[in-house]
């Protein structure tokens, strides 16, 4: 009888695996994805800000770890971690950084798999590798009675939501999301990101299966590619762009399956989304978020598209009176 119900999860297992095997051989990133809606020349061509430096930290597996740190000028001011969104590295907040006068100390990092971060570009060792480095930055900079504020854009708000649902959450004392990514199914997000994502479904249809039953060895192959636009792509930062991404990179950067659950566990926190945001639909998450939290408070910045909400003046205000009161 055992015998028998053996062989039959066996057979059902090797059933599966080839099932999911199949669905990933059958398709392979794309050579010539066309330019998305999104302009970088904001991002791409920011000054780099003259008061920031870049600091290292090593991780627990003995990477470096990297970030551009503005030191703050004001007493009992809190750690603001900024988290960059996808494609792109810590850089992407010098406008802001600048623009916060020494409201905070501000710790720009620039993620494992990216321009600037240590490890395989477009790819992490582990799923949930994101949320141990930051882990050890947090630790590694925060002074003695030192409030944390982890903030994040896009992507980088949705590892800020997952990190708040995961085992270190009580690192951070509160939350900043600018435009985050939710899931791929949430009422707040547009088809493909609004065309940003070019996302290989049937690789991340086969892997979900294999990881379901805990086979893990093909996690490193590429599940999404980003629409850069081509003078990004072909100018003098190209090399700073990240184009792809592996499945445990792409999970790390994003809430939990049920991400509910991870934004139910958010500390108090400040949600900015711009009116005409390319990505997401920046009416739909009130209404979603405080279904099941009341900490949040929510801004529609008008007039602001996906990436022009991080230095927008209204963003930059709204963020100035958080912090204060964080301290």
């Amino acid at each position: 009888m055992w015998k028998q119900v053996i062989t039959f999860a066996a057979i059902s297992v090797g059933i599966s695996a080839s099932i999911a095997l199949g669905l990933i051989l059958s398709q392979r990133p794309v050579t010539d994805l066309p330019e998305g809606p999104m302009s970088f020349d904001d991002v791409a061509t920011a000054p780099r800000l003259a008061s920031a430096q870049l600091v290292k930290d090593t991780a627990r597996d003995g990477a470096t770890l990297t970030a551009w740190h503005v030191p703050a000028r004001v007493e009992n001011a809190p750690l603001l971690v900024l988290v960059h969104g996808s494609g792109w590295h810590g850089a992407q907040f010098d406008q802001l950084a600048a623009q916060l006068d020494g409201t905070a100390e501000v710790l720009a990092v620039n993620l494992r798999g990216h321009f600037n971060g240590p490890g395989t570009r477009g790819d992490v060792d582990y799923l949930g590798q994101f949320e141990d480095d930051l882990a050890d930055v947090i630790k590694a900079r925060r002074q003695d009675g030192q409030k944390v504020v982890l903030a994040g854009h896009s992507s980088g708000g949705g590892l800020v939501v997952r990190f708040a649902g995961g085992a270190h959450r009580d690192l951070i004392d509160a939350a900043v999301l600018m435009a985050p990514f939710l899931k791929y199914n949430a009422p707040t997000t547009r088809e493909n990101s609004g065309g940003w994502a070019h996302v290989l479904t049937r690789r991340v249809i086969g892997l979900s299966m294999l990881n379901m039953a805990r086979i893990n060895v093909l996690d490193h192959l590429t599940v999404i590619q980003f629409a850069m636009p081509a003078e990004i792509r072909n100018g003098p930062k190209g090399h700073e762009a990240t184009l792809a991404y592996s499945w445990r990179l792409n999970q790390s950067f994003a809430p939990r399956a049920d991400y509910l659950v991870d934004v139910a566990k958010l500390p108090d926190f400040l949600l900015l989304v711009g009116s005409e945001d390319e990505s997401f639909v920046a009416e739909g998450y009130e209404p979603l978020m405080s279904e099941v939290t009341q900490n949040g408070t929510y801004v529609v910045v008008e007039g602001a598209n996906h990436l022009g909400v991080v230095h927008a003046d209204e963003t930059v205000a709204r963020l100035r009176g958080f912090l204060e009161n964080v301290r």
